[in-house]
């Protein structure tokens, strides 16, 4: 490999971008460590969320509330820990439907936090990533025309290294903030899904508490 080759690899790059580079390379750092972990996380979560609904769904249609609730304590995810709130409630005979509601509504609050956990920081470094980027454009520029005043005339070799700066920050600064604000959109459209799911989970239970509230009600009667 000649030397105008070699000059234009990913090292000698960063180093010609200057100073500017360092937090890039930070910002692109933390976004790949969100995005594996969110992805993960993601991934578990929905994993078999559709597959607890349909057997816990099941159970409950056979009266086996309590295999329910182990069904649900083995399965990792917002849907199963929304059906277990609900489902300890049934087991201890609590069937106000308010009550249930209400466990069923705080879990699902916790949930969603948890499934929001580092997306605020997606967020962040997709737009502060192209801002630093344009910082080191302006900085790139300055040493310019600073280059050009302390000359006092214009030439292609004054002005090259400042431009090369600023064109190679910019660019890094893109370059991290597509993919991260890909990636951020990718994980709140999962988030949403896994949303209705968890929708579906309370109301599944809230249904399985009117139908027990309405069996004791005829029950009594009797």
């Amino acid at each position: 490999m000649d030397q105008g080759t070699s000059s234009f690899t990913l090292l000698n790059l960063f180093y010609d971008g200057g100073g500017w580079m360092y937090p890039l390379l930070l910002c692109s750092l933390f976004a790949v460590g969100v995005i594996i972990a969110k992805a993960y996380a993601l991934w578990a979560a929905h994993r078999e969320s559709a597959k607890i609904l349909e057997e816990v769904e099941t159970l409950i249609h056979a009266g086996k509330v309590d295999e329910a609730v182990v069904r649900c304590e083995e399965t990792p995810g917002p849907v199963s820990a929304i059906l277990l709130a609900g489902l300890r409630r049934v087991q201890e005979q609590v069937y106000r439907t308010n009550d249930v509601e209400q466990a069923v509504k705080t879990t699902g609050t916790i949930e969603l936090g948890f499934l929001e956990r580092g997306l605020p920081i997606l967020a962040t470094i997709s737009n502060v990533a192209p801002l630093l980027g344009f910082l080191g454009t302006v900085a790139g520029m300055i040493s310019a025309f600073a280059a050009i005043e302390i000359a006092g005339q214009v030439e292609a070799t004054l002005v090259a290294g400042g431009i090369k700066v600023a064109l190679i920050t910019t660019a890094a600064g893109l370059l991290i903030a597509v993919p991260v604000n890909i990636s951020y959109n990718f994980f709140v459209t999962r988030i949403d899904i896994l949303i209705v799911e968890m929708e579906q989970g309370a109301a599944k239970i809230l249904a399985l508490v009117w139908e027990l509230a309405d069996r004791r009600a005829a029950a009594a009667r009797i």
